[in-house]
């Protein structure tokens, strides 16, 4: 990693993926650089390899000079982050009274779970998908029931139907009755953009899925954390933004687009039919956020436009380096660039490494990757691999990939 550590060394300021030296990357005491060895190069864990955005830096230092470290209050997240959505996705809807803080997206995600079901009701979600959905709703009393994406990795509407189907009470007529005697209030949790595919969904799709869920009589929670990132030519919508998705709930953050995972703060947004969903949040849960994270989200999601620009370039750049990169030194891996995150979704199954293909590139390559059997069904023999990094070390890790396959 030496010829890496020098191409870092000369930071290109206006790509806030090459701003940073491996060296001063190795210094950070965060999980994604202290959970293996040294000599591993980590892209893995969703944290990427950028500095603050300049307006989150300055938001946060004005804070601890006024020593405004408190408990969090007011709207000011809730404000900035409907100011964005309509200025990025054209979506005026999002009511600031519609809004709770949470401590992070997938807590939120508990919390909303815990207004709209109960213990034994089952979720369903598309595997493969994020693992703390598998995790958070297991540890919820939840039975989780997968619904796969098809082979081209988006919903697959008919397994989504037969999900519904058996998870919920049959027809709108059941739901009503299943509903009016208190039964099973099965909830569908939704990953958009998804992760780890990167599928960003349309707004025929998510129009469909609002429409069938209140066909079955399932509630909808969406996880929104990525939405801010987005390919050239590809477009975000909010699930809440399309008809018949108004008993929704929505949970978004600035922390995956603006590298936040440290500075706790996200926000619950409800359909306007959720309102009274929303209002039975308990009020100790608006204690969980951080009120610095709070500051470091709203300028974020203000002022860190520009920034967020010039990431969503150099993402463009690296999905197609990566592209090249596979096409040249690992044809056998199967990889689409994908519409959303900075995640690459990599079906290693032709290399002949097992169903865990993550494990052969730590020991043999030195490279760290997700495993993908951690994503539930349809994940064994697949890794996930963190773009949000330099070109260089995407270049090294390929480099070492390659060197793992015998």
């Amino acid at each position: 990693m030496e010829s890496v550590s020098r191409d870092l060394d000369m930071p290109d300021d206006s790509n806030p993926l090459r701003r940073l030296s491996l060296e001063q990357l190795r210094r950070r005491t965060s999980m994604k650089w202290r959970t293996y060895p040294h000599d591993v190069l980590p892209l893995w864990v969703a944290e990427m390899d950028v500095p603050l955005a300049e307006p989150v830096a300055e938001a946060i230092t004005d804070a601890v000079a006024l020593g405004d470290t408190g408990y969090p209050a007011g709207t000011a997240y809730a404000e900035a982050l409907a100011e964005f959505a309509h200025k990025w996705w054209g979506w005026g809807g999002l009511a600031v009274g519609r809004t709770a803080i949470v401590p992070d997206v997938m807590l939120g995600i508990v919390e909303m779970l815990k207004l709209v079901s109960s213990p034994g009701d089952p979720v369903i979600v598309n595997c493969p998908v994020y693992p703390p959905f598998y995790q958070f709703v297991g540890n919820l009393d939840r039975p989780v029931v997968e619904a796969p994406l098809g082979p081209d990795l988006r919903i697959e509407f008919a397994a989504l139907e037969n999900a519904f189907r058996s998870a919920g009470r049959g027809s709108a007529r059941g739901a009503a009755l299943g509903a009016a005697r208190g039964a099973n209030r099965p909830v569908y949790l939704l990953c958009s953009p998804h992760n780890p595919t990167g599928t960003v969904h349309t707004a025929a799709e998510l129009t469909r899925i609002a429409h069938l869920a209140r066909e079955y009589g399932v509630r909808v929670v969406v996880d929104e954390i990525h939405a801010p990132i987005v390919a050239a030519g590809a477009s975000f919508v909010p699930f809440l933004s399309v008809p018949g998705a108004e008993n929704g709930l929505s949970l978004m953050s600035a922390s995956k687009a603006w590298n936040l995972a440290g500075l706790k703060a996200a926000l619950a947004i409800a359909g306007p039919e959720a309102a009274d969903d929303l209002a039975r949040i308990p009020e100790e849960v608006s204690h969980g956020p951080s009120h610095v994270g709070v500051i470091a989200h709203t300028a974020a999601l203000r002022d860190g436009g520009d920034w967020l620009d010039a990431l969503l370039r150099g993402l463009d750049d690296n999905r197609r380096l990566l592209a090249s990169l596979l096409a040249e030194h690992l044809p056998s891996i199967g990889y689409a660039p994908a519409q959303g995150t900075f995640l690459a979704w990599l079906d290693c199954r032709d290399l002949g490494l097992g169903s865990d293909p993550a494990e052969a590139f730590l020991k043999r390559g030195r490279v760290a990757l997700s495993s993908g059997r951690a994503f539930g069904t349809g994940g064994e023999g697949f890794v996930r691999l963190n773009l949000a990094a330099s070109p260089e070390v995407i270049t090294e890790a390929v480099r070492r990939m390659a060197s793992a396959v015998v």
